[in-house]
């Protein structure tokens, strides 16, 4: 696929530019896709600051503009395109501000040279391993200081079975026009400058960078690079910093947090990690994401139900249930497999909430198949669950493969999995009624202005469902970021509503 099989549309345009206001540069950011971008453009943005250009929240008050990409999914790469399109409009239309317009991260490795084709408003392209040349891409003459924090980082070794898929083939973009032959290999430190774009309550720490698997679904690899760990002594410095600062919740993320370590010889390294980061006192809740399947450890187990600051949530992407269809995946493992290690889980980890996620429509999936999956499902009794539609992704090997099923078939066999997941969430959150839990309160709700919205351990920051807080005691004036206990008073298919106690 190229970018031009993609919508490019714009509306009328007008080239008439009011001139630059005099004053510090203002850069403005748009970050899209996962977690890990986001810390990406938090990077950026801390780079940028230390420049010495002002950050605006506003797309029109805006000198520069910077738009992070995500391009893990076709919808994700057309929501890239919109996006890029929205802001090239604050360059170009009449009385816009905007004189520069940078595009960033995954989309820019899948098509480099395309963007500046198809799109020539925008002036320039970070990948996702160049966030260090973000000043000049910005036109920002970095100070001494900045220039020290702008330089690249040692290459950190790298793990057998990278090496091993590297010489397969994994990791070859050769089909990409316009794609560098260097696969990324930037990784930040604890030095780096970084702006929080989070709550100051919550923060992610990027603990390792890149991908091994040869999963057949995915070009992660391909536009991330091979697997990479951060130090450990950076990743527990950053933590301490944060901390210090008012950071009460961390959430470590990865392509694979589990394989964090491997490349320097780190046995359990997940599980190290996270035993140390419980000792600093000022965080309260931990957690991390993501846990493939085969890296979940007895030890770390362990970790998590020994320190009750790690909270007792797993995310563990199985993707799916039928045995074949791994195999077709490159994945491994079966129903059986997965629920034996279910069963372990839960026992290790009292009150462990579990999350995982899958692909239909995978190309060759029978009805058979599919039914296997529907009834490990139901099996199984996830606490949270989400489910892709197969996309076709040029470059990933299940491109090529045979029997693909047509897209309305895959959105049936999707709506039919989460109908299940549906009817299994709406009877585990109507078993909460009466307990209490403690509550990470987030502010009003965006649902009404009438209501507050918090999270307990059992929610995840952005991607499960929400707790609404009808009730606080009288002469209370409960504040976001601030921990506090609550009974949950009603429920419904995802969310759950509480009163502070």
């Amino acid at each position: 696929m190229a970018l031009k099989d993609l919508t490019i549309r714009r509306s009328g345009t007008n080239t008439n530019q009011t001139p630059l206001a005099e004053g510090p540069l203002k850069v403005g950011f748009v970050s899209l896709g996962c977690p890990k971008n986001l810390v990406d453009s938090e990077v950026m943005m801390g780079l940028v600051a230390r420049g010495g250009a002002e950050l605006t929240a506003r797309a029109e008050d805006a000198d520069v503009i910077v738009v992070n990409t995500c391009s893990f999914i076709e919808s994700a790469q057309q929501e890239s395109v919109n996006t890029i399109l929205e802001m090239a409009a604050h360059k170009t239309k009449t009385g816009g501000r905007a004189k520069r317009l940078v595009v960033a991260g995954c989309l820019v490795e899948r098509f480099r040279d395309e963007i500046r084709k198809n799109i020539p408003e925008v002036d320039a392209v970070v990948g996702t391993g160049e966030l260090q040349n973000i000043l000049a891409a910005a036109g920002i003459a970095p100070t001494p200081v900045a220039a020290q924090a702008n330089s690249p980082f040692v290459v950190l070794p790298s793990r057998p079975e990278g090496n091993a898929r590297a010489a397969q083939g994994r990791f070859s973009r050769e089909s990409w026009d316009g794609a560098i032959a260097d696969l990324p290999n930037y990784l930040y430190d604890e030095n780096t400058p970084r702006i929080l774009a989070t709550p100051r309550h919550m923060a992610y720490i990027k603990i390792a960078e890149g991908c091994d698997h040869p999963c057949s679904f995915c070009i992660i690899p391909q536009l991330r690079g091979q697997f990479r760990s951060r130090r450990f002594e950076s990743v527990v410095a950053e933590a301490e910093r944060l901390a210090h600062a008012g950071v009460r919740e961390i959430t470590l993320i990865g392509q694979d947090t589990t394989c964090y370590g491997e490349d320097f010889g780190l046995k359990d390294g997940l599980a190290l990690l996270l035993e140390k980061l419980a000792g600093i006192e000022e965080l309260r809740w931990i957690r991390f994401l993501y846990a493939y399947p085969n890296k979940i450890t007895g030890k770390l187990l362990d970790t998590i139900a020994t320190h009750e600051k790690i909270c007792s949530y797993m995310d563990v992407p199985l993707q799916h249930a039928s045995a074949p269809v791994l195999k077709r995946m490159k994945r491994g493992g079966g129903a059986d497999v997965f629920l034996r290690s279910i069963a372990k889980m839960r026992r290790v980890i009292p009150e462990l909430t579990l999350r995982t996620s899958f692909i239909v429509g995978f190309p060759g999936e029978t009805e058979k198949e599919f039914e296997e999956l529907c009834e490990f499902v139901r099996e199984a009794q996830f606490d949270w669950m989400g489910t892709f539609a197969y996309s076709d992704q040029d470059g990933a090997t299940a491109y090529g493969l045979d029997k693909k099923l047509s897209p309305r078939e895959i959105e049936r066999r999707r709506k039919h999995l989460m109908g299940i997941q549906r009817q299994i969430s709406k009877k585990k959150k109507k078993a909460l009624l009466g307990r209490e839990f403690d509550l990470l309160l987030e502010g009003t709700s965006e649902e009404s202005d009438l209501l507050l919205e918090g999270r307990t351990a059992m929610h995840a920051p952005e991607i499960d469902g929400k707790v609404f807080v009808t009730e606080f005691p009288d002469g209370a004036d409960p504040r976001p970021g601030q921990f506090y206990r609550c009974e949950i008073t009603d429920a419904h298919d995802y969310d759950i509503v509480a009163r502070i106690m």
